[in-house]
């Protein structure tokens, strides 16, 4: 805000800021010199973690890793899937998704997404049976019909992973996102609900799919051992799987310990700055902000939005430019050069299959972050200079 009272263009970019109680532990860190996850008997920051993140998600193991794509990749071999099998993933989510179905030595099929970024079931379910599994991204915290996707892969034996990297604090019937399928894999990258600038984490329920995932993460030799609960099941797999060297660090879980307590009210804060700005969206006749499925409780820290009443490819620049020019950072997906969440930009899957329906949306939705740290003031300045670019753009 300038001493004259005006609300200056908020500054949307800015990871989450790190509590000041991490200091300490991280100094603490830093004199010792031990950084590694192993080097402790017990209870080292990176074990705090998965046991306080597990509490947090009502899961019964968690695993630390250097990031969400190696969460998905580590999913995806923990079970056992054949070389080149077939894994259904939204045509909508972002290039690394793809990328660690392929790094898995499986073969990524896109189904097609609908206007409102959720699956589209129909698509879903023509494709499922040829699947050997089937991840699921929420993207941008997204939540697609999982009441149809869980009861279609249950009948079929088809396991479910969860992309959750947007979805921390986000709820289905009550249930935490993430808890739904075999595997939930969230994102600690610095654009995330909890900022450690890169790592993810993996929940499951399955004791056999949590110790093959902990063995291949790197946990060689005996090092399995500082996992409690599953030591049956890494009798069995010791030496016998490949080690990946996944593991995440010391650092980096001191970092986002002490922000776990702090989710809920982040959850609060975004749901709220993301309501606001879309209840003014929403009374623009070019703008418009999708509902969420009645199931679904969502933790934003971004909104989604699609440009309606017959926009041009130019217009639709055009907006973009206008709300840059206003203060405002807004993301066209389909029309943001090499933008990584158009599919057709995947060219390390080859040429790219026809999905009408998911080009038409990308070509028209459009993304703003929302951190959970503004203020009112700073939301309605971003909703009203959107409102204003495409009245610009439109009137």
């Amino acid at each position: 805000m300038t001493a004259d009272g005006q609300i200056l263009a908020p500054q949307t970019y800015n990871a989450e800021p790190i509590p000041e109680v991490a200091r300490a532990e991280i100094d603490r860190l830093l004199m010792s010199g031990d950084l590694f996850r192993y080097t402790a008997a017990k209870d080292a920051p990176v074990s705090l973690l998965e046991q306080e993140f597990a509490a947090l998600l009502g899961s019964t193991y968690a695993l630390a890793v250097s990031s969400c794509s190696a969460a998905l990749f580590l999913s995806l071999k923990a079970l056992d899937l054949p070389r080149g099998a077939p894994v259904l993933i939204p045509a909508f989510t972002f290039a690394a998704v793809p990328s660690a179905v392929v790094h898995a030595d499986c073969h990524p099929v896109l189904v097609e997404v609908g206007h409102d970024y959720r699956v589209d079931m129909g698509d879903f379910e023509a494709k499922l049976d040829d699947a050997a599994a089937v991840i699921i991204s929420h993207m941008r915290g997204q939540t697609s019909d999982m009441d149809q996707i869980m009861a279609l892969c249950d009948a079929r034996g088809i396991p479910v992973i969860e992309d959750a990297a947007h979805s921390l604090g986000t709820t289905w019937h009550g249930r935490n996102i993430g808890t739904l399928g075999k595997i939930g894999c969230f994102s600690f990258q610095s654009y995330k609900l909890v900022n450690a600038g890169e790592g993810g984490i993996l929940i499951t329920d399955d004791p056999e799919l949590a110790a093959r995932a902990v063995i291949m993460s790197g946990a060689y030799e005996s090092n399995w051992k500082k996992h409690p609960g599953m030591q049956n099941s890494f009798m069995l797999w010791q030496n016998k799987l490949p080690l990946y060297n996944m593991r995440m660090q010391n650092l980096s879980a001191a970092v986002i310990r002490p922000q776990l307590p702090e989710v809920a009210l982040r959850v609060a804060k975004g749901r709220a700055g993301h309501d606001r700005v879309a209840a003014q969206l929403n009374s623009s006749p070019h703008l418009a902000v999708p509902p969420a499925l009645p199931p679904e409780e969502r933790a934003p820290d971004s909104i989604q939005f699609n440009l309606i009443d017959a926009w041009s490819d130019a217009q639709a620049l055009a907006f973009q430019s206008e709300a840059k020019r206003r203060g405002v950072s807004v993301q066209v997906f389909g029309l943001s050069d090499g933008n990584a969440r158009a599919f057709w930009n995947w060219e390390f899957l080859g040429p790219a299959p026809e999905l009408p329906q998911t080009r038409a949306m990308l070509m028209r939705a459009c993304d703003v972050r929302l951190p959970t740290r503004l203020s009112n003031a700073e939301l309605d300045f971003i909703a009203r200079n959107l409102i204003d670019a495409a009245a610009a753009v439109r009137g």
